[in-house]
């Protein structure tokens, strides 16, 4: 009996070291391969980054593009159970078909009205190709997608206006110029080739860059600038195409309106993608309220959305104003300012800015107006 003990005993201590035996080999393998495989991704996490933060101007757009994508098959997907879980959509979309119905059978009624089709404005980011029409002029096209007749010479390298029906044109998004980044271009260096603002292509929303923050551009892509202008062609004739000086504060309008910047040059006006005015002047001019009210907003030190340091004012008559990119600010919240006389801020640098400007803005009631007619031109607010 003693021996059969013994033997069970000794049986178990040889199970036991070769469990422990195996215990020891299973931790040590499973810390290797942990590490290995560790080592193997940070190495190859830090080349992807690298890529995308080399690359990261290149691959913005179809970012959005597929996140929008996403966001619209999850809607679909998830719309069945959301009229099944709540009634409420069920029945609000019911009540929309049967307006949409009810309006469509109404339209019908109204005789050949009906079929005058209105194409919706929607801004482009790219270039499209037109084919001429039986009709189509210049002129016409250039009327129909807002650019200049210019802009589309420009492009298709047109030496004279006569047009043949089925000629293909390509489109820009903007009145300007298309161009192709090369080797040590810079967005400086472009915008003097194209006789235009450098703010303008940093401002045009569907420009990318390497570096949003030092505008580095990536050898390839392609550029849009706005306004910009080939010497060898006239000028585009519609919209304001120079930049403008004023010699404010003077008071433009019975609203007691005033011009931020004395002496500035505008050198960038009021467009879709753009609702400002970009007042231009030396470095540390002073910059007056265009308007009296008072400050509501002040920011400074942080790079708040581009604007750098921004100054919002109240005019308490739905109207605000907005100065931003300013150097220094002396203005505080809740201070009263008087237009033309009190000083809210100097010109600077901070912020989305290729040089010293005032980015300058006017709201009525909540939405951004063109500030051309309030403090330059003499027209007056409406």
């Amino acid at each position: 009996m003693h021996s059969l003990l013994a033997g069970f005993g000794k049986r178990c201590r040889a199970e036991f070291h070769e469990f422990s035996t195996f215990v020891n080999f299973l931790f040590f393998y499973s810390k290797k391969r942990t590490l290995s495989t560790s080592y193997g991704f940070e190495r190859n996490k830090n080349r992807l980054v690298k890529l995308f933060l080399t690359k990261r101007g290149r691959y913005n757009r179809l970012f959005l593009h597929v996140s929008t994508v996403m966001v619209l098959v999850v809607g679909v997907l998830i719309t069945p159970y959301l009229q099944e879980t709540f009634p409420l959509f069920a029945s609000a979309q019911a009540n929309q078909l049967n307006a949409s119905g009810s309006a469509q059978q109404q339209s019908i009624n109204v005789g050949d009205t009906v079929f005058n089709t209105q194409i919706a404005q929607k801004p482009r980011d790219s270039i499209i190709t037109y084919t001429v029409q039986k009709g189509d002029t210049l002129s016409s096209i250039a009327k129909t997608f807002g650019i200049s007749e210019d802009t589309i010479r420009w492009a298709n390298n047109l030496t004279d206006d006569s047009l043949s029906v089925g000629d293909q044109l390509k489109i820009l998004p903007v009145t300007g110029v298309a161009y192709k980044v090369q080797s040590g271009d810079t967005i400086y260096s472009i915008a003097k080739k194209y006789k235009t603002d450098p703010q303008g292509i940093v401002d045009f929303p569907f420009n990318t860059f390497a570096d949003p923050e030092t505008f580095t551009l990536v050898v390839g892509e392609l550029l849009f600038v706005p306004n910009g202008k080939i010497v060898a062609a006239p000028a585009a004739s519609e919209g304001p195409s120079g930049a403008s000086t004023y010699t404010g504060p003077i008071p433009v309008a019975s609203g007691g309106w005033f011009f931020p910047l004395p002496g500035g040059r505008i050198s960038q006006y009021a467009s879709w993608y753009h609702m400002a005015l970009d007042i231009t002047s030396p470095y540390g001019t002073p910059i007056y309220a265009a308007h009296s009210g008072t400050v509501s907003y002040v920011s400074t030190g942080t790079y708040d959305w581009g604007f750098g340091n921004n100054v919002w004012i109240d005019d308490g008559d739905g109207y605000m104003t907005h100065y931003a990119h300013m150097s220094t600010v002396p203005s505080v919240v809740g201070e009263h300012v008087v237009g033309g006389q009190t000083i809210i801020g100097y010109v600077g640098l901070t912020g989305h800015t290729t040089g010293p400007h005032c980015h300058f803005e006017i709201k009525r009631n909540g939405v951004l107006v063109d500030p051309i007619p309030y403090v330059g031109g003499g027209a007056g607010p409406d």
